[in-house]
């Protein structure tokens, strides 16, 4: 097999924390038709995935969880050899100017409000890692 052809196999890895069932079930089930998806439903959880097995190659983050926030949750990621860049997208609730701004500290690629439409967080998600 070509080495192109190895590259193609590997599909990319996007890492979901959120505390939510039904947004972490429709994300997986929509993302994971072009990317390999694990899905946490506490930050802690979350920190130990990026720790295991391939790295992420994007963590899509839920600020407000119970225990470990996903503002938390990013600097934990950013500590880890090999993830100081993984791009990060938080999708929540938190929509003032000083939690968009708290986001972007803590290396948000995208800050994507809640309630959202699937698309846009498709759209972001391939303007970030293809």
């Amino acid at each position: 097999m070509s080495a192109a052809g190895s590259q193609e196999e590997r599909r990319k890895r996007i890492l979901i924390a959120e505390d939510d069932t039904a947004i972490s079930a429709l994300l997986s089930r929509v993302l994971s038709r072009s990317y390999d998806v694990v899905c946490a439903d506490t930050g802690t959880q979350a920190l130990q995935l990026a720790q295991e097995g391939p790295p992420p190659d994007l963590l899509l983050l839920d600020v407000m969880m119970p225990g470990m926030d996903g503002f938390r949750v990013a600097t934990g990621v950013r500590s880890l050899p090999g993830l100081k860049s993984v791009p990060i997208i938080f999708l929540t609730a938190k929509t003032s100017p000083a939690d968009i701004i708290e986001g972007i500290k803590h290396g948000a690629r995208h800050y994507i409000h809640k309630p959202f439409k699937i698309d846009d967080v498709v759209a972001k998600v391939k303007k970030a890692i293809g």
